[in-house]
């Protein structure tokens, strides 16, 4: 029987609440402290939550919001500048149940998951950004900025990229790391494309890498990565409006076969058009102290070409509160976090940083790009690696062991 009888979790993104449902199932109480003091409604664009995303919130029982305000994306084809279909690949098996990977709206997930959390009795304590932390021999005080505290017996950093747990487990730990992209996206309906619905299409054009989904109602889902080598200096990106966003998209993508400059033009609400840049968390020394853990991208943030984000971070919620609930002491149950996740996550990490280097290399790089890809999809489309992102399960009966 775990000695753990409250978590304090910092964050309501998607790991935070996720790990509280787990927690709850655990058997360990868990409040939830939220920086922002309104839902995030505005916050993103879209995302994909994978098959074992998906299974391991079956596993606590949240599955199904998230599956009925997505729709099934379970392939995806590459092409070049050309329009040459350069090969394709599925996003894993099936679940049992015909269940593939969804593609959301992130307010939405972020929305369902919290709606979630709350229907069963777990408190999200909102307009609470954590300033500091203090472990005690029998467990750890917050401090939030309006003043107020809170006392439990771990606190679980779940608060994202720019984590402020992170920073306090480790003050030497460095920043995420920008990539050289930049990335937006929006919704376009009205215009024709010969994809079929619920895939993806993915380009690698001359200047800029772009993406589209298309829905059963044949609405377009699309995003684009835009090559920058030197990093955004803070409000930098977000001073450029939407308008302008669409004019310097058409002119990136504007030599290249394919619908995106005209799903660019006919895109629905062009004002709302923001960008961020593409960062990541991939090899930190440590992710926990004697009372403090991290999780989600707090710990190990990959870019969003993994398609693995949101998902990572709900398998790393449910197998922590595994660990607590099996391993008294707490940081034996956060050791064992760390090592049973370690591996899966900076492996998936590398793969996808190295599949950032190609969506601009220049006139020689995708030259070269574009006649080996090919071979690689056929290697590696369903290789052992790549099936083991997808079919990874968490069985909830199995024990913990340290």
């Amino acid at each position: 029987m775990t000695a753990i009888r409250k978590a304090l979790v910092i964050g309501g993104g998607v790991a935070g609440p996720a790990a509280a449902m787990a927690l709850q199932k655990a058997g360990i109480e868990s409040v939830v402290y939220e920086a922002y003091p309104n839902p995030a409604d505005d916050v993103g664009v879209f995302l994909t939550v994978a098959t074992n995303g998906i299974d391991a919130l079956r596993t606590i029982g949240s599955d199904e919001g998230v599956v009925a305000a997505g729709f099934p994306t379970p392939k995806i084809t590459l092409r070049n500048s050309g329009g040459k279909n350069l090969g394709g690949t599925n996003t894993g098996a099936a679940l049992p149940d015909g269940t593939t990977s969804q593609t959301v709206r992130r307010s939405d997930l972020y929305r369902i998951i919290q709606d979630e959390a709350i229907s069963r009795g777990i408190q999200i304590e909102r307009g609470k950004r954590l300033v500091d932390a203090k472990e005690t021999a029998d467990g750890v005080r917050a401090v939030f900025a309006d003043g107020t505290e809170a006392t439990g017996d771990v606190l679980i950093g779940a608060d994202g990229i720019d984590s402020t747990v992170r920073n306090l487990i480790d003050p030497s730990a460095p920043p995420p790391k920008y990539t050289g992209l930049i990335n937006l996206g929006g919704y376009t309906s009205g215009v024709p494309v010969d994809t079929e619905s619920c895939s993806y299409s993915m380009m690698f054009g001359k200047r800029a890498f772009f993406g589209y989904a298309v829905l059963p109602s044949r609405e377009v889902w699309w995003y684009a990565s835009l090559p920058r080598p030197v990093e955004p200096k803070k409000g930098e990106l977000e001073a450029i409006d939407g308008l302008e966003w669409q004019r310097r998209l058409v002119g990136f993508f504007q030599h290249d076969t394919g619908p995106a400059v005209q799903l660019i033009k006919a895109t629905r609400d062009p004002e709302a058009l923001r960008a961020t840049p593409t960062r990541s968390v991939p090899n930190l020394r440590t992710w926990h102290s004697n009372r403090m853990v991290i999780i989600g991208d707090a710990a190990h943030a990959p870019t969003p070409t993994s398609g693995q984000g949101a998902s990572l971070s709900i398998e790393d919620g449910v197998v922590l509160a595994k660990c607590l609930r099996d391993l008294a002491d707490p940081r034996q149950a956060f050791g064992t976090f760390e090592k049973l996740r370690r591996p899966r996550v900076e492996a998936i990490i590398k793969v996808a940083n190295s599949i950032n280097n190609n969506k601009a290399p220049g006139p020689i790089g995708s030259a070269i790009r574009d006649a080996f890809t090919p071979i690689i999809m056929k290697l590696t489309a369903n290789s052992s690696f790549m099936m083991r992102q997808y079919d990874y399960h968490i069985d909830w009966e199995e024990a913990v062991r340290a």
